[in-house]
């Protein structure tokens, strides 16, 4: 099967001159969210290009173009959307910030590469989430509850495997009375 032809498919670099913010864009984005995509692209680099109309209108990425101004850049990676009508253009402005905000999180899992990358000396304040966030869920992490099904095995204890040093036969110590 070949590839589709999709409508943003190179990436090239424009001149932040070059590039018109969309006025109708419904999203803000605050000074310090703004920072904090600074500090993102100072750390990581440039991983994901700005979207653009073939007329150079911003739909995706303005949020990163205040960044980019704020870090001083002169260019940036775009992709073109080429053969949009307005209406899918302005429509996608939309689509592009709704979509990601329809996500979760698996709260346990967050909660143990915040605290591995913490042991690793890294800079949590560079996943996004600001000091209180953080120290709230590494102090505090948010459990979800257990379902019915499994409340009902919460007297049940869980073998707890363990080898003979000399044979290095395994068993079930729980089991041994």
């Amino acid at each position: 099967m070949t590839a589709p032809a999709w409508p943003a498919d190179q990436v090239t670099r424009r001149p932040l001159a070059d590039l018109i913010p969309y006025a109708r864009n419904a999203r803000t984005h605050s000074p310090a969210q703004v920072a904090k995509i600074a500090a993102s692209i100072r750390e990581f680099g440039w991983t994901m290009p700005a979207l653009i109309a073939e007329d150079g209108t911003l739909i995706a990425g303005h949020g990163r173009l205040l960044a980019a101004q704020q870090l001083g850049l002169e260019d940036i990676p775009v992709m073109v959307a080429a053969g949009w009508s307005e209406a899918q253009r302005r429509a996608y402005v939309i689509a592009d910030n709704k979509l990601s905000l329809d996500a979760g999180w698996d709260i346990p899992m967050l909660n143990l590469e915040l605290e591995d990358l913490k042991l690793d000396g890294f800079d949590l304040n560079l996943t996004g989430f600001d000091a209180d966030e953080i120290l709230g869920m590494l102090e505090n992490p948010n459990f979800e509850p257990a379902t019915a099904d499994e409340q009902c095995k919460l007297d049940e204890l869980a073998p707890q495997m363990v080898s003979c040093p000399h044979c290095g036969q395994e068993f079930n110590a729980r089991e041994q009375g």
